[in-house]
């Protein structure tokens, strides 16, 4: 009985902590609903009873941080973990403005729910000279971040960077990591992201991987959004829509991995105002705000002729014939007739 005991346990820590490695969180339950276990529950520490499911885990509705559109939280499953490694994708370089500002939108969520917790922002000095720097001023004034709220470390190497962010990554004195990185590198495999990935679940910190002109390839982050930048409209007014102006930062979010594996594109509205996302339906304004393509032509009486006409043209190499709606007029000679320049 007792190496049966003894077998069992060890069966269930195994299968908690493959589940840490893949990315499923096992649920806590309680020990008043013991029929709603299955054949993979078992007794967790203290003897609080755990369940691990393969692929979806249920999590605590805590356990991740909403975006505030409802239909994105609802195909995450609730929002971005917050405990977990998040990656955010720009597939081309010039997307590096969108990626960054989108981030800086999720930066500025984290804050709210950080106690006056910092934040840092870890690069190699390859990426921050491409992309460069956050603005100071425009941090406060369009995401309500305070300078000193925002640390950033700039490594020579990859190799340093991904050092320094698995070591922030295990600090309870961070609010989140943000680790910012150009391509599809080959240090930064699956080990590495795993790594990553252990170090947040085990500080219950977010820890956000920034790809600039990245493709899609295998990780331990269970989450993956591509952010590219989406055209603004112009801004609201009791009066209407303000011809010639530009209105607040939009994003192209689409999910390209995710713990319910629902996909999806989505246009988000940072409001600066209100700190929050909204989501924009562009068909819904374009049906509310109609807008012609084309202006229609000015100084002319008639309109254009309807399609459909057929015109008659003599056959290529035929001589014209001599009638009189073909004869040109007079002191004029048709151009294909003429002779070529010999330049």
């Amino acid at each position: 009985m007792a190496i049966s005991a003894v077998a069992r346990e060890t069966v269930f820590a195994l299968r908690r902590q493959i589940a840490k490695i893949e990315g499923t969180l096992p649920e806590r339950l309680q020990a008043s609903a013991p029929a709603t276990l299955d054949a993979d529950a078992g007794a967790g520490p203290g003897g609080d009873l755990t369940i691990v499911r393969r692929g979806l885990a249920a999590a605590l509705p805590d356990a991740f941080l909403p975006i505030g559109v409802e239909r994105l939280d609802a195909a995450l499953g609730g929002g971005l973990p917050k405990a977990a490694l998040t990656e955010i994708h720009g597939l081309e370089t010039r997307d590096a403005g969108a990626v960054a500002g989108f981030a800086l939108s999720l930066v500025s969520l984290m804050l709210n729910q950080a106690q006056g917790l910092p934040i840092l922002w870890i690069g190699t000095s390859e990426i921050f000279h491409e992309a460069g720097f956050p603005y100071a001023r425009g941090l406060h004034a369009t995401f309500g971040i305070e300078p000193g709220q925002l640390l950033f470390s700039e490594a020579p190497r990859l190799i340093d960077a991904l050092w320094v962010a698995e070591e922030a990554a295990r600090m309870t004195a961070l609010a989140a990591v943000i680790l910012e990185i150009r391509g599809n590198p080959q240090r930064l495999d699956l080990t590495a992201t795993r790594r990553l990935h252990a170090r947040a679940q085990g500080a219950g910190r977010p820890v956000v991987l920034m790809r600039q002109a990245a493709g899609p390839e295998p990780t331990a982050a269970p989450v993956r959004l591509i952010a590219a930048s989406a055209p603004a409209v112009p801004r609201e007014t009791v009066a209407g829509p303000l011809a010639g102006s530009i209105g607040r930062p939009a994003f192209t979010i689409s999910i390209g991995k995710s713990r319910t594996a629902l996909p999806g594109q989505f246009t988000l509205e940072w409001n600066p105002d209100e700190r929050g996302f909204e989501e924009r339906r562009d068909k819904e304004r374009r049906a509310e705000n109609p807008v012609p393509v084309v202006s229609l032509s000015g100084g002319r009486k008639d309109p254009a002729a309807a399609a459909g006409e057929i015109l008659a043209f003599p056959a290529v190499g035929s001589p014209i014939s001599p009638t009189a709606g073909n004869q040109p007029p007079p002191g004029q000679r048709a151009t294909h007739l003429g002779p070529r320049r010999a330049s």
